[in-house]
């Protein structure tokens, strides 16, 4: 298990902006991010609002970002945030997968917060709806499950419930590639989700009016549901919500970028990390 000062979940603008800046103040410091850094910045063919640098594609940007954080020696983990506990220290376990990280702040720069949840799944998230196949799947030893997948982590982890379940559904959004599918997991070429059903716990997808029956689903986004992640965090109309020093409303959790709401604006992110990360040093300090 890995100890940190400060552990910052997201590697957008924010989440690097913040690692640079608490690294500066001689702060342990990791990032935990997903499979790619800052992917939405990747994807802009230009970026002509960044002060100081007129007329940059996105990728060049990104790639300036994160040089500069290997440079301050900031540490990246390409891991997937699964859930974030109150330790009992006064500090913070973080687990992704199978790892483990201790820290005594955190800083949550998590993205946009998926706008448009599937009908049921707030209703049975807990309920039959998971995150972490890795985490959650040996309960559902020897019965049909879901894997809603916007991401290569679905495949990996429709993979993983192929080896314990009886039969394992793939429905993949967002045009993502099925290459390395073990053939055991039955692909449902389908348009989008209209539902999760149940009745206190899931018993089915709905997928273009006829049901799967399934006893759980697990969805995989690059967005985090933030409120998902860390049990009792104030999420108010898909935001976390902060205040000046965006700090939320559990002690020793801030919150910086375009997860604390509009604008979606890249300098914004690069501003609320910053003081995001002084502020968690100033809260360690005390």
């Amino acid at each position: 298990m890995e100890r940190l000062d400060i552990a910052i979940i997201g590697c957008g603008p924010a989440g690097l902006s913040a690692a640079v800046n608490a690294g500066i103040r001689k702060r342990s410091v990791a990032l935990l991010g997903g499979e790619l850094c800052a992917p939405k910045l990747q994807q802009s063919t230009l970026v002509n609002n960044y002060l100081g640098l007129p007329e940059i594609n996105g990728r060049e940007l990104r790639d300036k970002f994160l040089d500069h954080a290997r440079k301050a020696g900031i540490p990246v983990h390409q891991v997937r945030v699964t859930s974030v506990q109150e330790n009992g220290e006064g500090g913070f376990t973080v687990s992704a997968g199978a790892k483990l990280f201790e820290a005594r702040a955190l800083v949550l720069a998590t993205g946009v917060t998926v706008q448009n949840l599937i009908k049921g799944e707030k209703e049975y998230a807990g309920k039959g709806v998971g995150y972490c196949a890795t985490c959650d799947g040996p309960l559902y030893r020897g019965k049909n499950v879901a894997v809603i997948a916007y991401t290569r982590e679905g495949i990996e982890d429709a993979n993983f419930l192929a080896e314990i379940c009886s039969r394992v559904y793939l429905i993949a959004g967002g045009g993502l590639s099925t290459e390395g599918l073990k053939p055991e997991v039955e692909v449902i070429e389908a348009g989008s989700v209209q539902g999760i059903t149940g009745n206190g716990f899931v018993s089915g997808v709905k997928i273009e009016g006829k049901n799967l029956p399934v006893d759980g689903v697990f969805i995989y986004r690059e967005t985090y549901l933030p409120d998902r992640l860390v049990p009792g965090l104030t999420v108010i109309d898909n935001h976390i919500q902060v205040d000046r020093a965006f700090a939320t409303n559990i002690k020793g959790i801030y919150a910086a970028g375009d997860c604390t709401g509009k604008p979606y604006q890249l300098a914004k992110a690069v501003g609320e990390g910053q003081i995001a990360a002084l502020n968690a040093v100033k809260f360690l300090e005390r």
